[in-house]
């Protein structure tokens, strides 16, 4: 008898973990990704004719998981922003695993998107947009703590999708009285990605919004240099990075945006923008060639900036004076 290649054990392994979706609005299309808590299926909804994407659990009857997924499903449901993927159904298939059902995401990964080598201005007006979904979620009292470019879809038309809620934290005053959820984060336990984490999360410390604050300019950080700040062969070594020091310079950038990123980056929370809308405004400050609040300028980049911004005004203030001058040349003569 013929050993089974891997590929076929593949196949094998597919066909067992496909999801049971007799009995419901959905059909199979195909897989699209795997994750630690289950995995993601491009679905065609029959009652509605439109594709949508559904994450189904590994396995039925681990009731602490299914609370989880259930619980990102709400968390998603209460973030109805243009860059926050919605969902539209929740509930349990005919083989007892938990699901929800989504928008089906068409674009790449924003990873994949920067790797074209976009204009800088471009992908800070996309990080812009990522930011205000981030700050969106903060006011609504979700803290997302797994940021990355792997969690940011970039649509065809240049629109920014803010995906994988599962590590998201519940956080704020109308939380303040209510029961202890056992699927909170105990102190000690890390979750997320060594790659982009902020030192608090990797300790196992308590985290909050400012967590977030760091995740974005670890991403500030990708856009400008084309990697993780955190760099290792596995996510130990990474998480080591976290822990250990401040990431090296990124290369080359502007000297408030480098500020912009050193301000988000800080070690200490209390060092940091205290709200992702105060980073968002440094980046439109800094787009628009207005001041940045987190760099302190020298004359001399303030008269640059200034000539940048006004720069017709300016020639003609100089070719006006340049004209004062020679007439006055000429006068004496």
């Amino acid at each position: 008898m013929r050993a089974l290649g891997d590929a076929a054990l593949a196949r094998l392994r597919a066909g067992v973990d496909e999801p049971d979706l007799s009995g419901t609005r959905y059909r199979l299309v195909r897989p699209i990704g795997r994750g630690g808590m289950g995995a993601v299926y491009l679905v065609e909804d029959l009652e509605l004719q439109r594709e949508v994407a559904l994450k189904v659990l590994a396995q039925a009857g681990d009731e602490a998981l299914a609370e989880r997924l259930r619980r990102e499903a709400r968390v998603l449901a209460k973030l109805e922003h243009p860059s926050i993927v919605p969902v539209h159904d929740v509930g349990s298939l005919p083989d007892g695993r938990a699901y929800y059902a989504m928008k089906y995401v068409r674009g790449e990964r924003l990873d994949e998107w920067l790797a074209a080598g976009r204009p800088r201005a471009e992908a800070l007006r996309l990080f812009q947009r990522i930011a205000e979904a981030v700050a969106f979620a903060h006011a609504a009292g979700v803290v997302h703590r797994d940021l990355k470019p792997q969690n940011v879809m970039v649509g065809p038309f240049g629109e920014a999708l803010v995906l994988d809620w599962g590590l998201a934290k519940e956080v704020g005053p109308a939380l303040s009285n209510a029961p202890a959820s056992p699927l909170e984060t105990g102190a000690g336990v890390v979750l997320g990605t060594p790659a982009f984490m902020a030192p608090e999360q990797a300790r196992g410390e308590p985290t909050d919004e400012r967590t977030d604050v760091y995740a974005l300019g670890a991403m500030l950080y990708f856009l400008l240099s084309g990697r993780a700040p955190h760099q290792g062969a596995t996510p130990a070594e990474a998480l080591r990075s976290a822990l250990r020091a401040d990431p090296p310079e990124p290369g080359p950038a502007p000297r408030p945006l480098s500020s912009i990123l050193r301000k988000a980056m800080s070690r200490e929370q209390a060092d940091r923008y205290q709200r992702v809308g105060d980073m968002a405004a440094d980046i439109a400050a800094f787009l628009d060639g207005l001041r940045v609040s987190a760099h302190r300028e020298t004359l001399v980049e303030r008269a640059a900036r200034w000539f940048s911004r006004y720069q017709a005004l300016a020639v003609l203030l100089l070719a006006y004076l340049a004209m004062r001058a020679l007439i006055a040349l000429a006068v004496r003569k």
